[in-house]
């Protein structure tokens, strides 16, 4: 990531729509993948650890966080989070099945090696722990946004899928997310991409400081899709593609 951008990301990350929903979610999905408190979750690319301070609060306690951000750790340990390290999620340095919960929210995109960091993360499971994977959805949508952070790849959902099988998980639900707001970003990225101008030759992220009522709106609005998604409504595309996936226990 560049790091003019990663000091903006980490002003943003607390408060901006698009992370206090993702939280939202994903703090519901671990909750039903692990409602025992004592349960190992291990988040990959923790940033500056504010998902990790919500699962504190919700009362687990056997919490680890890895980033390969020096600056993301560090501010981390200022937070009082104890368990987190400076380490490539490609190849974690981390004990065997160890984890009850995994969670990997726009991490894999990042990886050269995709299929070696899946099958890395399948190793750190215990039998049955569950892993939960959000990438950036669709190459027609690449863009500055992607260059900026240092992306190799944007999914669909059924690719993703198929590179955990491939790994050796079993896929329990796969699908996409911010479905209502897939067509706006879509004109806006595609505008980008056809009217930019010669001279516009430095990517620059969509990543922005948003006015405080419509930032309530949108996560008012995307919170309504994540109560939708947990009623067991599927979306046929939006920005990110998801999936939930599970090491097998032994036979």
């Amino acid at each position: 990531m560049n790091k003019g951008f990663e000091k903006t990301y980490h002003e943003l990350e607390a408060t901006h729509w698009w992370f206090v929903s993702r939280r939202a979610l994903l703090k519901d999905l671990v909750c039903r993948a692990a409602p025992d408190r004592q349960s190992a979750i291990l988040e990959i690319g923790c940033s500056g650890g504010p998902f990790l301070l919500q699962l504190r609060d919700c009362g687990y306690s056997r919490l680890t966080g890895i980033d390969i951000s020096p600056e993301a750790i560090a501010l981390c340990r200022e937070r009082n989070l104890d368990d987190v390290r400076v380490m490539d999620a490609q190849q974690p340095d981390l004990p065997p099945a160890s984890y009850d919960v995994i969670t990997a929210s726009d991490v894999l995109e990042h990886l050269a090696d995709a299929p070696r960091a899946l099958a890395a993360w399948h190793r750190l499971l215990r039998p049955g722990g569950t892993l939960v994977v959000f990438v950036p959805a669709f190459m027609f949508l690449w863009g500055g946004h992607d260059r900026v952070n240092h992306h190799f790849h944007r999914y669909r959902a059924a690719e993703l899928a198929g590179l955990l099988q491939s790994a050796g998980f079993e896929i329990r639900w796969q699908g996409y997310w911010i479905f209502f707001l897939f067509f706006p970003v879509a004109v806006v990225r595609l505008a980008k991409r056809f009217f930019a101008r010669p001279a516009d030759k430095l990517p620059s992220s969509d990543l922005q400081a948003v006015p405080r009522r419509l930032n309530s709106l949108l996560i008012f609005l995307v919170r309504l899709e994540n109560g939708l998604m947990h009623l067991g409504l599927k979306f046929p595309w939006g920005v990110s593609a998801s999936v939930i996936a599970r090491k097998k226990t032994a036979a």
